[in-house]
């Protein structure tokens, strides 16, 4: 009679904990974050930068697999204020994104906490600011995710992990580049090149950014966290092994250089088997009118000479940079965050349910540019399209499907909320197509996707058949070439409302960019998590009792 008592208290014990989300195994991170302004001169002239603790960049945030992680932060700013963590799939938990679309932001001189899960996920990732241009003013960083000990890694340990944060960079602040966006004015080519917030030039003094031992093998996870442009990112003297690429370890290619277009973080090992001295590390713009560049100096540490000034050359053209893409593979026997290897999953042999094609649009109307796609123009209305849907107002905030999963043939551009309903994970195929002269970055917030292809002129279904069915890389930010497309595979399988945008912020910030709803039929904690207790509720759906639980 003793034990059934205690086997039904073990069973309630269970039950509650899952109901409840208690992760006893999995290890919680703990940080507060002040978000201040402050004012800095990374290009030689003083201006506003948005800091957090004090620091520019920001602080790293190290974790490994399944890690909770836990970040309050206080917003000291004079406008409301929100953190993306670009690339964390926020499994069944999209209360978390930090988006405008589904999370209210936080205003001046209040605080809120995001929690968050790092669930089966390892790699390099960044996280920046969503709310207007503040990402054009710092407050971003390098997030890591290193493998859990039993999970083998298809590299030896290096001797020291290292975040490469590049990006181009405005003297302007980010409320007068806004100004400038509001009014109807592009942004115009960036001032300069930063390597981890500084500007070094050839020649000049400069301590060194990292140091290296002679013979040691070093981890540098390189992230492009700019807003216009991609870069070309190279160390002198040596060359680099890919073996991670937002979240998937990659076939180990060993490249002089690596393109890595706005949103992207790469991976590489990098090995101390030169001459002991100085070397640059070097950062240029690609696809502009004019290169812009940016170094920094590794030092051997016992090295005693300066690094040559002769810096090794760029590549030339798109061409190229096409080129490399197609070298990119998934490693199909490595072990990613799980024990089995990655090409278990064989997505080339799942059939398509939907095909979606996304074409980029521009447009000057009453003197002010928006951008969009298929003809709409995103904008965020006061009320999280999450929350409004989640309280059951959806109807009074947005509507879903204004644009068809097959372009229109027009020149105009509706500017209201873009929402795309999803079934519950059905595989799809979207077509990402670039009509412009300018290379375009895309990413996809709570997944990632396979990039099939990348390709110059128009897709039609034909264009399948060269599609990479088995070794794409898993990733979450795809470019797309002027005049080119781009094809991702991907199973929505993630409950919640998920953004899908350019990286090229000024394009976000006029309109191109959309929300995926994925509902789950079943109203269960099994497919996504409740609204957090803390949660910020804004717009039309402030004061109203919250909706029954899911079970």
């Amino acid at each position: 009679m003793a034990s059934g008592v205690i086997l039904k208290l073990i069973v309630c014990f269970l039950v509650g904990a899952l109901m409840h989300g208690v992760r006893g195994e999995d290890p919680y991170l703990f940080f507060t974050w002040n978000v201040t302004y402050g004012t800095i001169s990374p290009l030689g002239v003083d201006q506003q930068v948005i800091l957090i603790n004090g620091e520019f960049p920001g602080p790293n945030i190290n974790s490994t697999t399944n890690n909770n992680v836990v970040v309050n932060v206080f917003n000291h700013l004079d406008e409301p204020f929100l953190f993306t963590w670009s690339g964390i799939q926020q499994r069944k938990n999209s209360w978390e994104d930090g988006v405008p679309g589904t999370n209210c932001p936080i205003a001046p001189g209040t605080n809120f906490t995001y929690k968050f899960q790092v669930k089966d996920q390892i790699g390099s990732y960044i996280y920046y600011p969503s709310m207007g241009m503040h990402r054009a003013a710092g407050a971003f960083g390098g997030l890591r995710i290193h493998s859990r000990a039993l999970i083998p890694v298809p590299y030896d340990e290096p001797s020291d992990d290292y975040t490469v944060l590049i990006g181009d960079w405005y003297t302007k602040s980010h409320k007068e580049l806004r100004g400038f966006l509001d009014s109807g004015r592009p942004l115009g080519r960036p001032d300069g090149v930063l390597i981890n917030g500084k500007a070094g030039k050839v020649g000049a003094k400069q301590e060194p950014l990292f140091t290296m031992e002679p013979g040691k093998t070093y981890r540098y996870r390189v992230c492009n966290v700019g807003l216009k442009a991609s870069l070309n990112f190279r160390i002198q003297g040596h060359t680099m092994k890919l073996v991670e690429m937002e979240g998937s370890h990659t076939v180990q290619n060993v490249y002089d250089s690596l393109d890595v277009h706005i949103g992207q973080c790469f991976t590489v090992l990098v090995t101390a088997d030169q001459d002991p001295k100085d070397y640059y590390i070097v950062a240029s713009t690609r696809f502009l009118r004019e290169v812009q560049t940016g170094t920094a100096i590794i030092s051997y540490s016992n090295g005693k000479r300066e690094a040559s000034s002769e810096l090794p050359p760029a590549p030339v053209g798109w061409a190229w940079s096409l080129n490399q893409f197609r070298t990119f593979r998934w490693n199909l026997t490595a072990s990613a965050a799980r024990p089995n290897p990655q090409g278990s999953y064989h997505y080339g042999a799942i059939n398509i349910t939907r095909t979606i094609r996304l074409v980029n649009s521009v447009i000057k109307t009453n003197g002010k540019l928006r951008y969009g796609f298929n003809g709409v123009s995103h904008t965020d209305p006061t009320t999280p399209l999450k929350l409004a849907e989640y309280f059951n107002v959806a109807d009074k905030v947005f509507k879903y499907d204004v644009i068809k999963d097959e372009p229109e043939n027009t020149t105009d551009l509706s500017v209201q909320p873009n929402v795309l309903n999803m079934t519950f994970r059905n595989f799809v195929e979207i077509i990402f197509e670039n009509h412009e002269k300018s290379i375009q970055s895309y990413h996809i917030d709570g997944y990632s996707f396979f990039a099939v292809a990348v390709e110059p002129g128009t897709w039609s279904p034909e264009k399948r058949m060269n599609y990479n069915l088995l070794d794409a890389v898993s990733r979450h930010t795809i470019q797309v070439f002027p005049k080119s497309w781009a094809a991702i595979l991907l199973t929505f399988d993630n409950a919640g409302m998920w953004n899908i945008r350019s990286e090229r912020w000024e394009r976000t910030y006029l309109g191109q960019q959309l929300y995926a709803s994925i509902l789950s039929p079943e109203r269960s904690l099994r497919d996504e998590y409740n609204i957090p207790e803390n949660a910020l509720l804004c717009g039309i759906v402030k004061g109203l009792p919250k909706p029954p639980s899911y079970t």
